[in-house]
């Protein structure tokens, strides 16, 4: 399984997880770019050096990243974490309920908005009164 790492396919991998938009990335990475450029960049297969560090620069990863992630050599890392009988495999429990967390700050965002309410009515009944005057 020696098969060869596509740099612009992992440029486009991370530059996704990162939530960049290729508009984005040419902006960074100076007036000579374009979306299109950044589109043909992310279908070459190997990138010169220089580019891909700064590249890499900008999406904030390590080129070496860039250079040698393998999605399906990751995949298998994560597949066999899950899956490994000899007792290695991912541990992992929750010590929270994600839904109650998500109700919490509901409730609290529930109470600073009466907060700003109450603060709004009391600057009307202000202005009114001032108006009065």
């Amino acid at each position: 399984m020696n098969e060869k790492i596509h740099h612009g396919r992992n440029i486009k991998r991370f530059r996704e997880m990162m939530g960049i938009k290729q508009e984005a990335l040419a902006h960074e990475l100076g007036e000579d770019w374009s979306q299109k450029k950044i589109s043909l960049l992310e279908q070459k297969e190997e990138v010169e050096e220089e580019l891909l560090r700064q590249v890499a620069e900008i999406l904030k990863v390590p080129a070496e990243a860039i250079k040698s992630f393998n999605e399906e050599m990751a995949l298998q890392i994560v597949n066999n974490s899950f899956n490994n009988s000899s007792g290695i495999g991912l541990n992992y429990h929750c010590t929270f309920n994600p839904l109650d967390k998500l109700l919490e700050t509901m409730d609290e965002n529930k109470k600073l908005y009466e907060r700003l309410l109450e603060s709004e009515k009391e600057k009307v009944e202000l202005l009114k009164r001032m108006l009065e005057k």
